[in-house]
């Protein structure tokens, strides 16, 4: 019979979590954006940004998810300290409003929450009403939870032996502060504590002084969770905003725990209803500790400051500077930043192009030396890439966000195989140049600057149509693949019968230039390579024929390259 009541409330806590999650993803889906700016705009005080804190931490019901999310605009650089203080101030009452709202019995609309959520789940005619169902059901899901977890209980009420065992553990408040933390630090929500600790003082199996020192506990545990998750181990100063909020924390638990019998006993009269009473001192901590602190956040800013310091940067192009962790619960802002990262991959890339040709032409070993170093950073960058977008796609992503991810992921891969193609190719040829003081003639100098040239411009072409997704652009694209190609042919051409001719200058370089030729056509191929889930969006498959008669004029101009 234990067995079965212990597996009973594990069920009813893991639907409770459940419920949590999918009301939390599914405000993020609906409006993460928009919250995202809600806070970026809400700062011009302490107040605001209180407020701010308060509706964007009862939308989510996650304290943590704001601790993640303000922690990321303070790290670069959106808001201030004392701003950022001031939001998980707000954000730690604003996660008390739903515990209130559930501390009445309200268990019968969980049918109709169900109901309403599956037919904006299943019938929406757009994602965001789709994901506005995802809420209501998992708050249908967080009400039969509640209803199961009471039901679970009700039958042990008056069991001596539960009674004495939960006794034993309940009776000693800081044991009970403790045991509660380190549950609402495992569970990762607060609100999923406090209302376990409702339930077990509704059914009467802790006492009510025990129930205000498991809440203190819930508190506490929720101010742990951002330390480990929020700060990077190697930047002091991303220890501020989570370290800050857990201060608060502490210094409000032992200023209240000395009266917590006291409270315990003038709350029971007031609010004789247990669970209610438990919520009531939830959100009267919470805004007791607001008060408190509000005002003396600029001394705790300067303490921390001075405590945590800033790091001392180093330039190391292989860090990522966009991909936000905070937003893979928010796949349109994730697909954002990865995007935005690839984008930064794609200009170290096209540095490390323009420098190898002018070492290639100039016999400048030092670029050719910078250019390998810069393939370390496009190699970390892609891995950096790839990993944050499928951390994105184990979560639940639409059709279009899907193909998005996938279109991020075959960039970055291009980019990086270009980068290999230009160090451990083009580089080498480079190298070997120098070392053998070999010279281009002047009119193979010419076509390869002018191929090289082409190739540049189609890569930021191919940059315009990786963030804009134009179709016009991504033909234009593949016409101008066809066309390298011709001019490609051509200057092949032009170069053997220059070998015919037996010029000295083009008897030394031959295999060098028409490998730089072949080299450089391989990474104009890569960087076509973006053009084609542009044109399968938009329903229109690339039709080579239609290329290589738009080629034509191309091919011709190519012709015209000097002999």
């Amino acid at each position: 019979m234990g067995t079965l009541v212990l597996l009973d409330l594990m069920g009813g806590v893991a639907l409770l979590l459940w419920g949590l999650h999918m009301v939390h993803s599914g405000i993020l889906r609906a409006f993460g954006p928009d919250l995202r700016r809600l806070l970026g705009k809400a700062l011009s005080n302490r107040f605001s940004a209180f407020a701010a804190g308060l509706g964007l931490t009862a939308l989510l019901q996650s304290s943590t998810a704001t601790a993640l999310l303000t922690s990321s605009f303070a790290a670069e650089g959106l808001l201030s300290l004392v701003a950022a203080l001031a939001i998980m101030l707000g954000a730690n009452v604003g996660t008390t409003l739903i515990v209130q709202v559930l501390s009445f019995n309200i268990a019968a609309v969980a049918p109709v929450l169900f109901v309403l959520g599956l037919v904006a789940f299943r019938l929406g005619p757009r994602s965001r009403i789709k994901d506005i169902g995802r809420v209501l059901i998992g708050l249908g899901l967080m009400l039969l939870s509640l209803h199961i977890l009471l039901d679970t209980l009700a039958p042990a009420e008056n069991a001596p032996g539960v009674r004495v065992a939960m006794s034993a553990i309940t009776g000693d408040p800081v044991l009970c502060i403790v045991i509660a933390a380190l549950i609402t630090w495992a569970v990762h929500s607060s609100v999923a504590s406090v209302l376990l600790i409702m339930s077990l003082a509704y059914s009467q199996f802790i006492s009510p002084y025990a129930a205000l020192a498991l809440v203190l506990g819930a508190n506490l545990g929720s101010a742990i969770n951002p330390v480990f998750e929020g700060a990077k181990r190697d930047d002091p100063a991303s220890y501020r905003l989570p370290v800050g909020n857990l201060i608060n924390r502490v210094i409000g638990i032992v200023l209240v725990l000395p009266f917590l019998g006291t409270i315990a006993e003038h709350m029971q009269a007031w609010q004789p209803d247990l669970a209610r009473m438990t919520a009531a001192f939830h959100i009267a901590f919470n805004v007791g500790t607001a008060v408190i602190f509000i005002g003396l956040l600029d001394a705790m800013s300067r303490l921390l400051t001075r405590i945590l310091p800033d790091r001392v940067q180093e330039a190391d192009p292989a860090r990522p500077r966009y991909l936000d962790e905070t937003a893979l619960e928010t796949p349109s802002l994730a697909l954002a930043d990865a995007a935005r990262e690839t984008l930064r991959m794609g200009d170290l890339v096209e540095i490390m192009l323009r420098k190898v040709m002018a070492a290639m032409m100039t016999g400048d070993r030092a670029l050719v030396d910078q250019v390998s170093k810069m393939d370390n950073s496009v190699d970390g960058l892609d891995e950096a890439i790839k990993l944050y977008v499928t951390k994105l796609m184990r979560g639940s992503l639409d059709e279009s966000e899907g193909r998005r991810a996938m279109e991020i992921i075959s960039f970055a891969i291009n980019l990086e195989h270009i980068g290999d193609i230009i160090d451990k190719s083009l580089s080498e040829l480079a190298t070997k140049k120098i070392k053998r003081r070999f010279q281009f003639s002047a009119e193979g100098a010419e076509e390869l600057a002018a191929f090289h040239k082409r190739t540049m411009d189609s890569l930021r072409i191919a940059f315009g149509v990786f963030m804009a997704g134009d179709a016009n652009e991504a033909r234009k694209l593949l016409v101008e693949k066809t066309a390298l190609r011709n001019t490609e042919l051509a200057a092949v051409e032009r170069h053997l019968e220059r070998l015919r001719e037996g010029r000295p200058e083009t008897i030394e370089t031959t295999s060098l230039h028409l490998d730089v030729l072949r080299d450089l056509r391989r990474i104009h191929s890569h960087i076509c390579s973006v053009a084609y889930p542009v044109l399968d969006t938009a329903g229109e498959p690339y039709r080579k024929s239609e290329a290589d008669a738009a080629a034509l004029p191309a091919s011709g101009a190519a012709s015209a390259l000097p002999r």
